[in-house]
């Protein structure tokens, strides 16, 4: 069993080419822009024994590329999933969907790891 430590929340967009994945990976850099956890070097735990899981809301949760946005996370054992939500918003005079995504970037540890250091 884990135990969530962190989580972090963003919104990225993308305004031309509709582009989901792209939108997400911003939302992504913006929930951990101004993140650091000093506790993995203080505490001497590998990263690889943190889980990270990303939500990305969308409004076309099928047009995300998962498996691509995994790269944007530097540290950790990686889950992506895309469900719905965020924005699209059509500008009425050129027919422009501007796509707008949010994400939620939660780590987890199992508690027995910190009991062991």
């Amino acid at each position: 069993m884990t135990q969530r430590f962190i989580i972090e929340m963003g919104m990225g967009n993308s305004q031309y080419g509709q582009d989901y994945t792209k939108a997400a990976a911003r939302a992504i850099e913006d929930a951990i822009r101004h993140s650091t956890i000093p506790m993995f070097g203080t505490l001497g735990i590998a990263h690889e024994m943190m889980q990270v899981k990303v939500t990305i809301g969308v409004q076309a949760p099928d047009q995300v590329d998962c498996e691509a946005l995994k790269a944007h996370l530097p540290r950790g054992t990686v889950t992506v999933k895309a469900v719905p939500g965020g924005l699209d918003v059509t500008n009425p005079d050129t027919g422009n969907v501007t796509v707008m995504a949010t994400a939620a970037v939660e780590a987890f540890l199992d508690p027995q790891v910190l009991s062991d250091t």
